[in-house]
């Protein structure tokens, strides 16, 4: 909806993407804003949102349904739900890329049962609870969304049907071992907050 606001985060990007992002201000409430490492950049977002709630949504994301976001905010209405996620979906990667984030959102399913986890790729957080939580730790630069989001108590999150899709350009980078193995010792140190403090060299491929 062109009411909605859509704030855009630029890490001194070389690609155009100012430029086309405020392209579409005729269509639509956008702006681009300074960006940084993941959670910087959401967090700038997020202290400029005016709204009940605000969605964070990772680059090279496309909805793979069109009434997710719709979905995702009836639930957290209807539900009063502190955050509310999606699986995610590699449409165009090889079996070993989509059997990795079929982990991913088993994981995320799992996770219910004990401490919820989103992944910044979709995540919608009602903003009170989100500025409540102290927002995304700025000093992670890997996990800041597993950190965060394992805060919610599992009452008041939920994971819509419908997916995100992403593409396979990080698992071609760091290998699909290298991956499943970060994802797994992070899982595993959920309450070891020295683990996400670290530097695992996630950006630097």
């Amino acid at each position: 909806m062109s009411s909605t606001r859509v704030l855009v985060a630029d890490a001194n990007s070389t690609d155009g993407t100012p430029e086309i992002v405020l392209g579409f201000r005729n269509r639509l409430n956008v702006s681009v804003i300074r960006g940084g490492m993941p959670s910087v950049g959401r967090n700038l977002g997020a202290a400029q949102a005016d709204s009940d709630y605000v969605l964070f949504l990772d680059a090279d994301i496309e909805l793979a349904s069109p009434s997710l976001l719709r979905r995702a905010m009836e639930a957290a209405k209807r539900r009063q739900l502190h955050c509310v996620t999606t699986n995610v979906l590699c449409r165009d990667g090889s079996w070993t890329d989509k059997l990795v984030y079929a982990g991913n959102d088993l994981f995320q399913y799992l996770s219910c049962l004990h401490r919820p986890f989103a992944t910044g790729m979709f995540m919608l957080f009602d903003l009170k609870k989100f500025r409540e939580l102290g927002g995304f730790h700025e000093q992670v630069l890997f996990g800041e969304d597993y950190l965060l989001t394992q805060q919610v108590e599992r009452k008041r999150f939920r994971i819509v049907r419908g997916g995100v899709y992403t593409t396979n350009r990080r698992l071609q980078r760091m290998g699909h071992l290298r991956v499943g193995l970060l994802f797994l010792k992070t899982a595993l140190n959920f309450w070891n907050e020295d683990y996400f403090l670290r530097d695992h060299k996630y950006w630097q491929t």
